[in-house]
């Protein structure tokens, strides 16, 4: 009798259960976009600032404390200290190697031009291939590290054969040289000289603007520091920084075990850097602060953004059912007094509408979690030019929210079902 009961109020007021379903598919398509943006969005933005440059620094231990000293951001002078060379493929081995996205040593030399012009030479990577302990292989430097330069003329190509004899010139070396793509500069090192075709002429912005850029191995010659690196810039995708992490920060030795296991296995910038600073002889990992914060602060902004936009839409469900159920609760109310009299209990009546409101749910929460998919790809591919990862995890957490909303929106309607008189309501009043 129950499954009939219910049955014939899906058969006779099928246009509210139908509405009903709708209201929630409209709620469950959006929750399930929204959950699922917010639990891939952390990626997609760290991927998004990426192309703004590296997020930590790491210096030569010698040049570092020097650098605080002075209260100088990430120095580039090495005070006669340096990182080795052969130790660079080691970062791509740490706990959070598949977190570092790219990075680039960094060697300063001095030379001179052919008319005597002194010039700051810096060696770097560019698209550099490396074979990888791990067995893997990397393409990385400065090409995605500098992307957002303004660059006339082409990227130094590691790949082609004449690589070490090419250059990159800021523009302000180009316009008091008189230096166009094509030239060939000569320069004149403390150890060596030798002449370099210029592939490209970059506007950075910076200081970057009165430097030449060679290949690493190119670099080193001028000045003989085979083997030797200034500075690594490493681009990392990580995790916003909390207590946790600010504590470990300033001294991981004050973390009991279970806090240094939290922290060293969870991708803060703080504990990447740790990790750094383990696998290189003598260096000191710091976080380019600017950076950091600015990833953490627009992720958290975000997902905000997100959550709230959801909770709005949850509301405009609750109430929508409430409307729908409430309308449908005055239409019955003759069917309902009915039952009362003839010895129906609230319980029983209540259990009977909730019933048949949470049947139009699961049909309304399957239709929305199919359109809140393809929803949070449209999301994921205009904004992010990439898919969104649905994890199995938002199932159950959209069915729960569902679930609340619908008897969030079912309580005023439950109110009005328990106050009802059967002889009032018989009696047409």
């Amino acid at each position: 009798m129950f499954f009939r009961m219910i049955r014939g109020t899906f058969v006779r007021q099928w246009k509210k259960m139908l509405m009903i379903a709708l209201t929630i598919a409209l709620g469950a398509s959006l929750a399930t976009a929204m959950i699922s943006v917010v639990l891939d969005v952390g990626d997609k933005v760290n991927q998004e600032l990426k192309t703004y440059g590296a997020n930590i620094t790491v210096l030569p231990k010698q040049s570092s404390v020097v650098s605080d000293l002075y209260d100088v951001e990430g120095g580039s002078a090495s005070g006669g200290a340096y990182l080795n060379e052969d130790e660079l493929g080691n970062i791509k081995t740490i706990f959070w190697a598949f977190n570092i996205v790219d990075y680039a040593p960094f060697v300063n030399a001095q030379a001179s031009l052919a008319d005597g012009t002194e010039v700051t030479v810096v060696g770097s990577w560019f698209n550099h291939h490396m074979e990888l302990p791990t067995g893997e292989t990397l393409d990385a430097g400065m090409n995605s590290l500098r992307s957002w330069w303004d660059v006339n003329g082409a990227w130094i190509d590691e790949k082609s054969e004449n690589s070490g004899n090419t250059a990159m010139i800021g523009a302000n070396v180009a316009g008091s040289q008189g230096l166009s793509v094509g030239d060939t500069i000569h320069l004149k090192g403390t150890e060596s000289e030798d002449d370099f075709e210029i592939v490209g002429v970059y506007e950075a912005g910076g200081t970057e603007d009165d430097e030449i850029f060679v290949s690493l191995s190119s670099a080193q010659a001028l000045d003989g520091l085979d083997g030797k690196v200034d500075s690594i810039e490493v681009s990392a995708l990580t995790t916003p920084d909390n207590e946790l992490a600010v504590k470990a920060a300033k001294d991981p030795k004050s973390l009991t075990v279970a806090q240094y296991e939290t922290w060293y296995c969870t991708a803060y910038v703080s504990s990447i850097c740790y990790q750094i600073q383990e696998v290189i002889t003598d260096s000191v990992a710091s976080p380019v602060r600017q950076v950091a914060d600015s990833e953490g602060a627009i992720l958290d902004k975000t997902q905000l953004l997100m959550i709230l936009i959801m909770i709005l839409s949850l509301i405009g469900s609750a109430l929508g059912i409430s409307n729908l159920v409430t309308a449908s609760v005055m239409e019955r109310s003759g069917e309902i007094g009915l039952m009362k009299a003839i010895g129906a209990y609230n319980a029983p009546v209540m259990g009977l509408v909730l019933t048949e409101i949470l049947g139009a749910t699961v049909i309304g929460t399957v239709i929305g979690f199919g359109a809140g998919v393809g929803f949070a790809q449209i999301i994921g591919q205009s904004v992010f030019s990439s898919s969104i990862a649905i994890r199995t995890m938002v199932i159950p957490m959209v069915a729960v929210l569902m679930v609340i909303v619908t008897l969030a929106g079912s309580i005023p309607a439950i109110r009005m079902l328990q106050k009802l008189e059967p002889a009032e309501v018989l009696h047409g009043r």
